[in-house]
């Protein structure tokens, strides 16, 4: 089951459990919110049309947290003119996971939980001392320089020309 929702001037395709990322609402963090605008909903096949909105149709969210998007830079240029400018933004963000799609008259049940995954733990790295050198090693550096082709000569320049008077 989904349904197409209109959240802060925009639509959204939502589902029970989904986490969405809408423009920042007014409700605090951990309350309850209604979006009374659906616009579409489908359940196996049957699908609701509302003109514009579906009668009695709501979606149940909740309030995860209030965030910032990624950074947006915004660079204008006029080229030969010695014109830039550059600006820059964050959007205002609410994170709000979806308890349920409820149809005319209908309840919220029960309610969807956000499972919070414990960060993991760093594995230890044990640093050991680097190794010392064995004089084998340094006698296969020297028999590698010692391989190398003879570095030539430029040839000697040769004596200017005497002029005849």
């Amino acid at each position: 089951m989904y349904a197409i929702v209109e959240i802060a001037g925009q639509q959204f395709k939502v589902e029970r459990g989904a986490k969405v990322y809408v423009h920042r609402l007014e409700a605090s963090e951990g309350s309850k919110v209604e979006f009374d605008k659906v616009m579409l909903i489908a359940n196996d096949g049957k699908v609701q049309v509302g003109t514009p909105s579906v009668d009695g149709a709501k979606v149940a969210a909740t309030v995860l947290a209030h965030l910032k998007g990624d950074k947006v830079i915004v660079f204008k240029k006029k080229r030969r003119k010695g014109y830039q400018k550059s600006n820059g933004h964050r959007q205002q963000l609410t994170q709000i996971l979806v308890q349920g799609i409820l149809a005319k008259g209908e309840t919220l049940k029960d309610e969807v939980t956000v499972e919070k995954k414990a960060p993991k733990a760093k594995a230890v790295e044990t640093v050991e001392a680097p190794a010392k050198k064995t004089p084998a090693k340094k006698t296969a550096v020297k028999d590698a320089a010692e391989k190398k082709a003879p570095v030539k000569k430029a040839p000697a320049k040769k004596a200017a020309a005497k002029k005849a008077e």
